[in-house]
């Protein structure tokens, strides 16, 4: 593998890295309600209404590892066929885990620990994903392939909040035990503004690599009298 191709599996090996502990998480969640595992207060809203949460799993399993290699140069360029028929199942599957995530939200019993605050970051988020998932099968439609492929990497960030979540959180709760209320809702607000920042610094950037690359060869142009 020559070191191009090294480069270019660096984001998607991340990405399925930072999905990891969500996606297990979920698959455990799965297992519990298809195992009939012992009610307890941490659990009871799923066992009441185990739909929402089942497709808001699968939905984020397939969204998260597959959209991943949607980060893969190679695998958009060499197979086109691949990247537009996993697309399709991704806005799908993004569109079913925003959504069910948002009716979590507003019909399942507050979780201990989740205040009013974190839930309107839930709301406000869920359908920022939702919003950008839309936004970038219009665009496409449109053959806006730049827009289609900012939007599409706006709704993946915010998706994949659980991931870095989880990176906020786990070093504070090892120092000081369960956090307080506002103190979660803050840290959970910091993986989704986390990931937002990244991802538009990367469409800053490629933004303007292009203009970089016009105003050099402009430059080179009157140098060489042209």
């Amino acid at each position: 593998m020559t070191p191009s191709a090294k480069r270019d599996w660096l984001v998607p090996v991340g990405l399925l890295m930072l999905s990891a502990i969500p996606v297990i998480a979920g698959a455990s969640r799965a297992a519990q309600l298809a195992g009939g595992a012992t009610v307890t207060p941490d659990n009871a809203r799923f066992f009441a209404s185990p739909a929402p949460v089942l497709v808001h799993i699968v939905g984020v399993t397939l969204y998260s590892l597959l959209g991943a290699f949607q980060f893969h140069r190679g695998f958009r360029g060499r197979r086109p066929g691949w990247h537009r028929v996993a697309g399709r199942l991704l806005a799908v599957c993004g569109l079913a885990s925003a959504l069910s995530g948002l009716w979590m939200t507003l019909f399942y019993a507050r979780p201990p620990g989740d205040g009013e605050l974190l839930t309107g970051f839930r709301l406000v988020f869920g359908a920022a994903m939702a919003g950008c998932i839309v936004l970038g099968v219009a665009a496409i439609r449109r053959r806006d392939v730049a827009r289609h492929r900012a939007w599409m990497a706006r709704g993946y960030a915010i998706g994949m909040g659980a991931g870095t979540q989880v990176l906020t959180q786990l070093p504070v709760m090892l120092l000081i035990g369960q956090p307080s209320e506002f103190v979660r809702a803050m840290l959970m607000l910091a993986g989704w503004v986390i990931n937002v920042v990244v991802v538009e610094w990367v469409l800053r950037r490629r933004t303007a690599r292009p203009a970089r690359t016009r105003r050099t060869g402009e430059h080179a142009d009157v140098l060489a009298g042209r």
